[in-house]
């Protein structure tokens, strides 16, 4: 068998799930940079931001970055659009998060996080 018909034929399939996973820890790394690593529990900052909003803000901020991240990088945002969904998270931000319009992003993903939410 030649090489190139090696490289045509031989399976990929654990090549890919290596790159995807290097992908998604490296997306993951680039919103901790962007977004903020929230502080640690049982530190004075961590028991400053008890009883707010600030833990649900850092949040929503860092799934909105990896979500960007994500569709700049050609990735899909399936994960990313399920946490800002659950944090409530409206189609408007996500849209706007986008580059699109609250109605276009919440037909483009909607079904989709729809079929994931409701397992």
């Amino acid at each position: 068998m030649s090489d190139i018909e090696h490289a045509l034929t031989v399976d990929v399939a654990a090549a890919a799930q290596a790159v995807t996973a290097a992908a998604v820890a490296e997306l993951d790394r680039h919103a901790d940079a962007v977004a903020g690593v929230p502080p640690l529990p049982g530190t004075p900052e961590w028991d400053a931001e008890q009883g707010t909003d600030a833990p649900a803000r850092r949040e929503a901020a860092w799934q909105l970055a990896a979500f960007r991240i994500a569709l700049a990088a050609g990735l899909d945002p399936l994960p990313q659009l399920v946490g800002l969904r659950r944090t409530g998270t409206s189609w408007e931000t996500i849209g706007r998060a986008a580059g699109v319009t609250r109605q276009s992003a919440h037909e483009r993903w909607a079904p989709r996080v729809a079929g994931v939410l409701e397992r």
